[in-house]
């Protein structure tokens, strides 16, 4: 008589056939892990939302985890709980969830700009005048084809994989 695959095989088993990333794979089968061991090698199936806030807040207030790290570690033990053991959990709200600090982005004053701009030379130069001058992303940027900059009208045609997507 073949016994049942142990729990950290099922989830692999899950993830792999929902085709997630074999880091997402690692990341998840680790935090169950620590999930488990956290409370002494209770089997999740005797647990339950409580021991999820616990194990969660203990990682925000005494572990000090960054805001995605709880995020991940949350997104696992959802898996567990909803994918694995097919329970269903209530909207946790009483978790100590870190928050991400705001972060304001940095702009290049002109005069910085230049002086990047000054180091630059041939394609390089062309290609960060238009990130800073046209506020192109980078992909965007790099697909770019000759035919999309026209500089005798100032134009930029920006193409965003459909032709419904076009900026000028």
């Amino acid at each position: 008589m073949a016994s049942s695959p142990k729990l950290l095989d099922r989830v692999r088993w899950h993830l792999r056939v929902r085709h997630y990333s074999i880091r997402t794979e690692q990341a998840y089968v680790d935090w169950i892990r620590r999930y488990i061991l956290y409370h002494r090698k209770r089997h999740p199936n005797q647990m339950g939302e409580k021991e999820i806030t616990e194990f969660l807040t203990h990682l925000a207030v005494e572990k000090h985890v960054a805001a995605s790290t709880q995020n991940q570690a949350f997104s696992a033990l959802l898996f567990l709980y909803q994918q694995i053991l097919e329970r269903k959990l209530d909207f946790i709200d009483n978790v100590q969830r870190v928050t991400r600090p705001a972060k304001l982005p940095v702009v290049f004053t002109p005069a910085e700009a230049r002086a990047v701009l000054a180091h630059l030379k041939g394609d390089y130069r062309l290609m960060a005048e238009l990130l800073y001058g046209a506020g192109l992303r980078l992909m965007e940027c790099v697909r770019l084809r000759v035919k999309d900059v026209d500089f005798g009208y100032g134009h930029v045609t920006v193409r965003d994989g459909s032709p419904r997507e076009i900026r000028t």
